[in-house]
């Protein structure tokens, strides 16, 4: 399955079954589950009518887990739906070609493509109709393409069945993307892991721990499942769980999961949970149900045809046959006026105008950098009321660097010297980050060279610089080495306070100075809650981080915060958002997944982990924060395209219906308003590639509101 349609077509067909109800049917999943009657309908009739509707379907046994499809899908070439696109576009291509050297051949051509490219859709159209669907977007192209074959646009029937055709590879290659990143998401977890049992170690495979066993979990490894710490002490990256920049230290009776990457020293866990349970389980689940539970963008020429269609055919036929039937009129003049009012009525310009509005609007976003999966993402974008943000390496850089230093004894060089000569030996983050600070000032800090330096699990490392013993760690563990004197503490509490990670540096029993680091906010991030504020839309925070980080970070931007959130809180809170308006979900990590899946539109970080990048509808692949609201800006800039384009392809349509009725114009005239209407609404469209063109050259008086809008309306 494909997309939202797809469902709604097996849907439709299965309703009409006796004894067939509770009809439950997952896209990201391609599943579909229901209650069944035996009594009144067998199991082998719902498979065939399934297979009927042209999918292929299998059983799965009761008690089966519906998993994803585990191997690789077919290049998208290799399928029907990209082998009928080519082969049209093919074709469309050679009439072309052939019409400039041979004339005589052009019309053929164009008829062949027609029909190769038609026959699946109308076949669709016919499956559908008689499943209880009659007025389906492929019954829409069906008469289209007919109607234009029956009054001789061949030519014009083949690039319209050809684009849409075009529009159904994209869309199945779109599915298969998302399935895709749910794959990554599970695969986060390892698949084998070392086992305790009897005294000796021994590799199974990840999936058949047990909850009870012991693992071991050596330096450098991700563990294999969610559990408790027995022995060791270590710190422990959750960023794919908690989105946390900052690893958290581990030791015996410590909570941790499958997933996360263990950096020091080696631990033991005791397994708390089957595979199928752990966290990184759970969010794959939640990212597949969101998915699932987020109702498709109903296309809305498809809403327009179920009253358009019907009234446009019934008309043709009506002026064809009624006037000579009822007032003895011409029965060749009639039919004439028919088929140049089907020929109007055609919705060619309404096909063609809103594909294009939707390329050129993706056309300009990528080149500013910003990745749209879609024109449903782009009606979605457009009414957006609140935007809903991830912390860290979102509306942070999303890595710690060194704020402030606080010299005790001697110089704030000497500190960062002392601290960069241990810390360097080290790969810690907060140790990176010191280091880095270290060379920047390195005109004024000498680095000089420690000896035994070792790291203390968990705590921070040590060395010896001189005669002096040095050590680096956190305030409580540094107390152990050396007695920190009330200004010390102050600080300490001052900088805590501000959502700031302090490391004391200790020399020869003696604090000597203090070091605040803290994963600090992208430099445009302040600009881009304003102007997003600007835009009538409001701003928050999500994030999993510690209360104080992330209210500091909150006051800072001036957006309010929720803090301490795990994947599926922010799940939960975006969900409840949603029930109430229209909400966009930014994050960057696999924890924000189940969130960039609740929200109506997700946008993922490009720096970002794969799964959310999948999991997202949108992506910035500059991690710029001001792409947030200008990417807004483009969706609703296009979405007043997109409705110019309607209302001039309706207007011209109407004009030309009266004038064909009453015999003012023929069918020369009927291609010509047909095909200069397309021709108008597409150059529209174009307009759009010179969106963020003509937002560059606003005025310094305007806001980026007023410029878009200045666009949006001509």
């Amino acid at each position: 399955m494909d997309c939202g349609n797809c469902a709604q077509t097996i849907r439709a067909a299965l309703e009409r079954l006796p004894g067939v109800s509770d009809i439950r049917i997952s896209v990201t999943k391609e599943t579909l589950a229901l209650r069944l009657d035996e009594g009144l309908t067998r199991p082998d009739a719902i498979e065939s009518r399934i297979a009927s509707l042209g999918y292929k379907p299998s059983r799965l046994a009761a008690t089966q887990a519906p998993p994803l499809r585990r191997d690789a899908p077919s290049a998208w070439w290799r399928q029907a739906k990209g082998r009928l696109a080519i082969a049209s576009g093919a074709l469309v291509a050679l009439a072309y070609l052939v019409s400039v050297l041979a004339p005589g051949w052009h019309d053929p051509l164009f008829i062949a493509a027609s029909l190769i490219a038609a026959a699946p859709v109308a076949r669709r159209a016919i499956v559908s109709a008689r499943a209880g669907a009659p007025f389906t977007i492929e019954m829409l192209m069906t008469i289209a393409v007919a109607g234009a074959l029956v009054i001789g646009a061949a030519e014009e029937a083949a690039i319209v069945v050809f684009l849409f055709c075009v529009g159904e590879v994209l869309e199945g290659v779109a599915a298969e993307k998302a399935r895709s990143g749910i794959r990554s998401l599970a695969a986060l977890v390892p698949q084998t892991a070392w086992l305790e049992e009897g005294g000796s170690v021994r590799e199974v495979a990840a999936e058949t721990l047990r909850i009870g066993q012991s693992v071991l979990v050596r330096p450098g490894d991700r563990i294999p499942a969610d559990g408790t710490v027995l022995t060791g002490t270590s710190s422990v990256d959750e960023a794919p769980i908690t989105g946390e920049s900052m690893p958290k230290a581990k030791e015996p009776g410590s909570e941790v999961f499958a997933g996360t990457v263990n950096h020091e020293a080696a631990l033991t866990v005791r397994v708390g949970r089957a595979a199928q349970d752990t966290m990184i389980a759970r969010i794959v689940a939640l990212v597949a149900e969101a998915q699932d539970a987020k109702a498709p963008t109903e296309r809305f020429i498809d809403r327009f045809s179920r009253i358009y269609m019907p009234f446009i055919v019934g008309l043709s036929l009506l002026v064809a046959v009624l006037p000579p039937l009822v007032a003895g009129g011409a029965w060749g003049e009639w039919i004439y006026r028919g088929l140049a009012l089907l020929l109007i009525g055609c919705p060619c310009a309404l096909v063609i105008s809103v594909p294009a509005a939707i390329a050129s609007s993706l056309a300009t976003a990528a080149r500013r950098g910003l990745l749209i999966k879609g024109g449903a993402v782009i009606e979605a974008l457009a009414g957006v009321d609140t935007v809903a943000f991830d912390k860290t390496g979102t509306l942070t850089i999303g890595r710690p660097v060194v704020t402030d230093v606080v010299a005790l004894e001697g110089g704030a060089p000497q500190v960062l010297a002392l601290a960069a000569a241990v810390e360097r030996r080290s790969s810690h983050p907060l140790a990176a980050a010191i280091v880095a600070r270290a060379e920047a000032e390195a005109d004024a800090v000498a680095i000089v060279a420690a000896e035994d330096v070792a790291a203390v699990p968990g705590k921070g490392m040590a060395g010896t610089i001189g005669e002096a013993a040095v050590f680096v760690g956190a305030p409580r563990h540094a107390a152990a080495w050396a007695t920190l004197p009330e200004a010390a503490l102050a600080a300490i509490d001052r900088l805590e306070g501000e959502g700031k990670t302090v490391v004391v540096v200790v020399s020869a029993a003696r604090a000597v100075g203090l070091l605040a680091l803290r994963d600090e906010p992208r430099p445009d991030a302040a600009a881009a809650m304003g102007r997003l504020n600007a835009m009538g839309i409001r701003a928050l925070m999500l994030t999993g981080d510690n209360p104080r980080a992330a209210a500091a970070v909150g006051v800072a931007l001036g957006v309010a915060v929720t803090a301490g959130m795990l994947p599926a809180d922010k799940a939960q809170a975006v969900a409840k958002l949603a029930r109430s308006g229209r909400v966009a979900m930014v994050g960057d990590g696999i924890n924000d997944a189940p969130a960039l899946a609740s929200a109506q539109v997700g946008i993922a970080m490009g720096s970002g982990t794969r799964v959310a990048i999948e999991a997202a509808d949108a992506a910035l692949l500059h991690d710029r924060v001001g792409d947030v609201p200008a990417l807004i800006g483009l969706a609703r800039a296009t979405m007043a395209n997109i409705r110019q384009n309607i209302a001039l392809a309706l207007g011209l349509k109407a004009l030309f219906l009266v004038t064909t009725i009453i015999g003012a114009t023929g069918l020369w005239v009927a291609i010509l308003a047909d095909t200069g209407g397309t021709v108008l609404v597409t150059l529209n469209a174009l307009r759009l590639l010179g969106y963020f063109r003509s937002e560059a050259q606003a005025p310094s008086g305007g806001s980026p509101e007023s410029s878009r809008q200045a666009l949006a309306t001509g």
